[in-house]
């Protein structure tokens, strides 16, 4: 089959398209034909050496795809050959054909043609398992970083749907624009003091989801009300920050960092299920619209990563197989 294939991490030239094995599911596990690969930030730090998948997982790059089912391994009861669907992976999702529990897959949304549908499910598992995580309630403050990003969008429309005032970073004028126009109370550009006027817009924040990391640790810290959550999910700042512990004690707040990758397949699949039933009527009745998209062929998957690491990308890039 063919798949991407990083033989040495750096820039995007490492990402070359060679011939792999096929890979043969095994019990619980299904084969699928790839349709289309979701293309996200952790895809870019694999390929540069930083992110490596857990332990016997395949090293070709991919967390998301969508397809049509080919095999299904023994004791498998809800999939057969021929359906369509859109799998959450722990890599893979570059390849011709891909394997999954399961468990991780999903009917693709209806109304939604499997192209767009490879571009949601990570997305949305990892908005919904962590505003889990961090308790968002109706009512409360939630602020997102990355606002224009494919998390960004998702997550501002899911915060809204759930009641909460949002708050989205981005840094131009166009991205500001997307984010208000995608649901977003306020939209503050993260090159000034976008602390000072999160509290003068709202007081603060209850909940913040975090993909920058280090960088904005104490800025974060500095932007909760008393009892805030800050959820960590990614790390384009950095690893290693300072923090005045002093700080997050006045204010009795916590922060947690997660990975959806490195979680146990039964999690994913209680994820999985639970997206299945709060995000797809909310993109039927259209309380949460699909993030502006990007179809790049699959070839092209160089030009994908470099679309993505730019700074100009609005929404989400989906390679079309």
């Amino acid at each position: 089959m063919r798949a991407v294939i990083v033989e040495t991490p750096g820039d995007v030239d490492a990402l070359s398209i060679g011939e792999l094995p096929t890979p043969t599911p095994g019990p619980g596990e299904v084969l699928v034909r790839t349709v289309a690969s979701g293309v996200n930030r952790a895809d870019v730090l694999q390929r540069q050496g930083h992110y490596p998948p857990p332990k016997g997982v395949t090293d070709v790059i991919g967390l998301e795809a969508s397809g049509v089912v080919a095999w299904v391994g023994p004791g498998v009861t809800r999939w057969k050959e021929g359906d369509e669907v859109v799998g959450l992976l722990a890599g893979g999702g570059y390849a011709q054909y891909f394997v999954a529990p399961e468990g991780q897959l999903v009917a693709p949304p209806p109304g939604v043609d499997l192209v767009s549908a490879a571009g949601v499910l990570e997305v949305a598992a990892t908005v919904v398992s962590n505003l889990e995580e961090g308790r968002l309630t109706e009512g409360e403050v939630f602020l997102v970083h990355g606002g224009a990003g494919g998390i960004g969008t998702f997550a501002t429309q899911y915060a809204k749907a759930l009641g909460a005032t949002v708050v989205a970073t981005a840094g131009s004028p166009e991205k500001l624009e997307h984010c208000l126009a995608h649901g977003a109370d306020h939209a503050l550009d993260y090159h000034g003091d976008w602390v000072a006027e999160l509290k003068a817009a709202t007081k603060g924040a209850d909940v913040i989801l975090d993909i920058i990391g280090a960088k904005y640790l104490e800025s974060n810290v500095s932007a909760l009300k008393r009892r805030g959550r800050i959820v960590v999910i990614g790390l384009q700042g950095g690893v290693k920050g300072t923090l005045n512990l002093g700080a997050l004690l006045a204010k009795q707040a916590t922060i947690s960092a997660t990975s959806l990758r490195f979680r146990p397949a039964a999690e994913k699949a209680a994820i999985c299920a639970a997206v299945e039933e709060k995000v797809w009527p909310m993109l039927t009745d259209g309380r949460v619209k699909l993030s502006p998209e990007t179809r790049i062929p699959f070839k092209d998957v160089r030009r994908a990563h470099a679309q993505l690491t730019g700074g100009d990308n609005i929404g989400k890039i989906v390679l079309v197989h």
